[in-house]
């Protein structure tokens, strides 16, 4: 890629807890079936019946994904756009109000946050300095009045890579005969999914299968009754003007032309983790995770947030270097080193803000300036996160970059901050990083 310094390196990708990119099996899955694309459950060609039946292989192949199997018969999987889709959906079908409470953690994704707030009223459990809870703290939410109509909580966390311990925390829930719902989207691609989850959901974008297609998982029993959360054409088996007769599920709750190249990718990376396997998956995350956090503690001036040393994270490390704004050290890391990060808040305010420390007058004064259509002053951080192709040079360049940042050494061109969405642009006549290239409202750090 080109260097806003001039001349080219090749590019570092350590932006994988956001979106990954595809595996060459995923890749050639889906031009394999591109000759036979049709509408899926809508015509009786060969190529409906071939894009057909690639669609339900794939339903069967994320249901023994979740449960190797077990689950074909009691429960159903939605193929949707991804884990935010997903997550509004069963928000709608569980069919919750205001006086029904929903158990969640302040460590949730945006996704796992904001469709509850919505459909009914939150207790929240707390973490601690460091980014985690405990499963005592749990037990005494669960244990509060009322009693919660489920508990949402991640698999994963995108900010810190903490693994929460999900198997207990669902056999707590159970035993005061509360359903969970297990937000796997930063889960899903590095470690098995919960088996005694109620409720799953994942996006086929974090598991190298960009394509658009993403999965909620739950009992046949759940969606059997009731409109759907999308109404129209597939979902129904009659229509009249005044009265519906919707499908069974899981046809009722995918109204509209299914994601089929979507559905393919999903399956296709399901078989490539599969082969790879667990075991691999988990020394490879574990190795680039000890490296990645390890070695960016160790540089002056940069604080790793998040559990210590002593706790299993996912490959993801996030950190602020002092002196320094978060978008202007993910700005530099980009045009002048070739390494793609994320910055900002990750789309988990509440638990940013926590590991900052940020206070109430602080947040209540960013509240104010974005109400006035300024966005540089968000606190926020700068994450990088590892894939299954992340290699140990690559973390080294990483480190190598922050060094030389945290260090105040002068960067070598001039950075413009725009004021609209914060982020920062280096003042360069290089092909690639010229200003009449960016369009507006191009932020990359929204939510």
């Amino acid at each position: 890629m080109p260097l806003a310094t001039g001349g080219e390196a090749s590019y570092v990708d350590l932006d994988a807890a956001a979106s990954t990119p595809a595996l060459p099996g995923v890749v050639s899955a889906v031009e394999e079936l591109l000759p036979w694309y049709a509408s899926v459950h809508r015509g009786a060609g060969i190529k409906s019946r071939l894009a057909t039946s690639a669609y339900e292989d794939a339903r069967e192949a994320i249901l023994s994904f979740c449960r190797d199997g077990s689950w074909l018969d009691s429960h159903v999987a939605v193929i949707c756009r991804n884990t935010t889709e997903a997550i509004n959906h069963l928000a709608y079908r569980l069919r919750l109000s205001k006086d029904d409470v929903v158990l969640t953690t302040v460590v949730e994704h945006h996704a796992n946050l904001l469709p509850w707030q919505r459909a009914a009223s939150c207790r929240f459990i707390e973490c601690e300095r460091d980014g985690t809870f405990s499963l005592e703290a749990a037990q005494a939410a669960l244990h509060a009045s009322p009693k919660p109509k489920l508990f949402a909580l991640t698999g994963a966390s995108n900010v810190t890579g903490w693994l929460p311990p999900v198997d207990d925390l669902i056999a707590i829930a159970h035993e005061q005969k509360v359903p969970v719902l297990v937000d796997g989207a930063q889960l899903a691609p590095h470690r098995p999914l919960p088996v005694e989850a109620d409720f799953l959901a994942f996006s086929g974008h974090k598991m190298y299968a960009p394509f658009g297609a993403g999965a909620l998982i739950g009992p046949r029993k759940a969606f059997e009754d009731g409109d759907p959360f999308l109404a129209g054409g597939g979902a129904v088996d009659l229509v009249d003007l005044n009265e519906v007769e919707w499908s069974a599920p899981p046809e009722r709750e995918e109204a509209g032309t299914p994601n089929v190249m979507g559905a393919v990718a999903l399956h296709a990376a399901i078989k490539d983790l599969q082969q790879v396997g667990w075991d691999a998956i988990s020394a490879h995350e574990q190795a680039m995770s000890k490296l990645l956090r390890s070695s960016l503690a160790s540089i002056p001036g940069v604080r790793v947030l998040g559990p210590g040393s002593d706790v299993t994270t996912l490959g993801v490390a996030t950190f602020t270097v002092e002196g320094s704004h978060h978008g202007l050290v993910a700005a530099r890391l980009s045009a002048e080193w070739g390494i793609g990060v994320r910055h900002g808040c990750f789309c988990a305010h509440p638990y940013l803000l926590r590991l900052l420390g940020v206070g109430q007058a602080e947040l209540e004064a960013y509240r104010a300036d974005i109400r006035r259509g300024v966005h540089s002053t968000m606190p926020g951080a700068v994450r990088a996160s590892a894939s299954l192709g992340t290699s140990e040079a690559e973390i080294s360049r990483l480190v190598e970059a922050v060094g030389v940042i945290a260090s105040g050494k002068d960067a070598p061109l001039d950075y413009h901050q725009d004021q609209a969405t914060g982020d920062f642009w280096p003042v360069s006549a290089e092909a690639g990083w010229l200003e009449a290239g960016r369009g507006a409202g191009h932020s990359c750090s929204r939510g």
